[in-house]
């Protein structure tokens, strides 16, 4: 049975691993059903992004609008957004079709393999903007960096920096520890009044594409369904984690995760 509906709001990825096609995976192989509004079409493989193709403000709202205004959606999960033009665009649209609508926003900044996925003048408009209106924020380490102008060498300075990042409007904030050097990885949880860590043995593979979005997708799937922020973002990393373990290994970059691993082998 399909439980949940998610809205994905984001950029595609040529290689199959990351952006919308690996939120789509994610979220249909957790149950849930996925609709999409795509920002931005990338020319990208395991090692790179060799081309950036942006889709019209106005195109990205209808899909917006067409979604909602029928298919409708439990949860709104929001990827790469290029520009500022592009932010404006999107938070005007939610606000008029998906107000009300549980989000959870993935601060793309950077791909695996080092790509500028966000112009350096739309951060204002992300901090300004998408952070206030979201659920629950997933940034990893440099872009946290990026959005409190903090330097970030240690878990706790991370937990400083999700704390700060709560003064922005979100209701949660996870701030993912995975680029600290440590054999454990641990992440941060911050819901206002409250903080959870979750702690992971490190796998040492380079198959770790489309991890973030994969993340975030798997948080909005378990928000979609009815669990709250701390049991969606504790699911969705048992989801992460194994399909990091059970990788396929292909390409010869920064290889795609196992989305499908919870699917049975005919």
């Amino acid at each position: 049975m399909v439980k949940g509906r998610v809205l994905v709001i984001a950029g595609s990825d040529s290689g199959g691993g990351a952006g919308i096609q690996g939120d789509v995976k994610t979220i249909t192989s957790l149950g849930g059903y996925a609709s999409t509004a795509i920002t931005a079409l990338t020319a990208q493989n395991t090692k790179t992004v060799s081309a950036i193709h942006s889709i019209p403000i106005d195109f990205i709202n209808e899909q917006i609008k067409i979604v909602l205004t029928d298919l409708g959606a439990d949860c709104i999960k929001i990827g790469m957004l290029n520009t500022k033009e592009v932010i404006e665009g999107v938070v005007e649209a939610i606000e008029r079709y998906g107000k009300g609508i549980p989000i959870v926003s993935d601060t793309v900044m950077i791909a695996k393999g080092g790509a500028k996925l966000l112009a350096d003048d739309a951060v204002e408009s992300m901090k300004n903007l998408i952070l206030p209106m979201s659920t629950l924020i997933t940034p990893n380490i440099p872009e946290a960096e990026v959005l409190t102008g903090r330097q970030i060498s240690d878990f706790i300075e991370a937990g400083e920096a999700g704390k700060e990042l709560l003064n922005y409007g979100s209701h949660a904030v996870l701030i993912k520890g995975g680029h600290l050097e440590s054999s454990e990885i641990v992440d941060q949880l911050y819901i206002k009044g409250k903080s959870f860590k979750f702690e992971s043995k490190r796998i040492e593979t380079n198959n770790t594409h489309g991890t973030g979005c994969s993340l975030a997708s798997a948080c909005a799937i378990g928000m979609a369904q009815g669990l709250d922020i701390r049991a969606a973002v504790e699911s969705a990393q048992k989801y992460v984690y194994e399909a990091i373990k059970t990788a396929p290994g292909f390409g010869f970059g920064f290889g795609p995760l196992n989305h499908c691993h919870t699917i049975n082998e005919f």
